[in-house]
């Protein structure tokens, strides 16, 4: 942090010691003199109840001296004032280092193993696919779901529909560097509402065949062939998903096909590869590809 800022919290965090330290010091006033108790006759309470003013007792009194000087020492040797690493040199971003690399010296060479082998091959391994599914459980089931089926906007994992393919290249290459797609909004490509809702009911029929007398028609074959390809059936190449097949990333609702035309879609798969280095990837590749086999 700035000079400022870490002198601001050193002397604001030596201010609060001097106060508790203070604090102790002023309760544990002499017990009250006969005229404070003539004084306190009017705090009375169920008769012979009196409220006098008496110090804490010395185990009570000992045990705050003895937390604000153990705060004093914690402060010297670690850090937590201000700038100041502490006598200690210890810091959260050291310890996580040192405790990252005794788990790679202890796994790396069990990783490393398996990272040789073909993904192919370590699907048959029961080893390998029960790491690969703790990977998973870590990495990926926050969007594709406990059991890898997905949810909207996230692809299910387990079936044969494949946005940049299913091979074990291809999920590995989604896996290492991510994917980004993305669907342009055409709201302003089309002069009223009704022919956005005519595109909207074509796109709607396509898993029951083009038709190609709808007015439509002729849009999509100017608009959406280059992505969707002629026949609807997408092209994996640049992620673009099938039109006739009945599966659909955001639902299959009017409603939400014209949101999908009219205003787009922006989907991003985050690239694993620095996170979880290549041997890890073909792993979490290898128990992907289990899951739709």
């Amino acid at each position: 942090m700035s000079s400022p800022w870490s002198w601001y919290v050193i002397l604001g965090t030596i201010a609060s010691l001097i106060a508790c330290f203070w604090l102790v010091a002023y309760a544990n006033r002499q017990r009250a003199s006969e005229s404070e108790i003539k004084e306190s006759e009017s705090h009375v309470w169920d008769e012979n109840i009196r409220e006098l003013n008496n110090p804490l007792p010395m185990w009570w009194l000992w045990l705050f001296i003895g937390t604000v000087l153990w705060s004093v020492f914690y402060l010297i040797y670690y850090p937590g004032m201000g700038n100041f690493d502490g006598l200690s040199g210890w810091s959260q971003e050291q310890q996580y280092a040192d405790e990252v690399a005794a788990a790679e010296a202890q796994y790396g060479p069990m990783f490393a193993a398996f990272g040789a082998m073909e993904v192919t091959a370590l699907v048959d391994d029961p080893a390998a696919l029960g790491i690969g599914q703790s990977l998973y459980q870590n990495y990926c089931s926050q969007c594709h779901g406990s059991t890898a089926q997905g949810a909207r906007g996230f692809p299910n994992l387990t079936d044969d529909e494949w946005l940049y393919g299913g091979s074990p290249a291809q999920i590995e290459h989604s896996i290492m560097l991510g994917r980004a797609g993305v669907m342009p909004p055409l709201a302003g490509v089309f002069p009223t509402e009704e022919a956005l809702d005519e595109m909207v009911r074509y796109v709607q029929e396509m898993p029951d065949g083009m038709n190609t007398e709808s007015p439509a028609h002729q849009q999509y074959m100017t608009l959406c062939i280059a992505c969707h390809g002629p026949t609807g059936a997408g092209l994996q190449a640049l992620g673009a998903p099938s039109l006739v097949d009945n599966v659909y990333l955001y639902g299959s609702s009017a409603a939400e096909t014209r949101i999908s035309i009219a205003a787009g879609r922006a989907g991003e798969m985050p690239a694993f590869g620095d996170l979880i280095g290549s041997d890890r990837a073909r792993i979490l590749a290898a128990y992907v590809y289990s899951l739709s086999q």
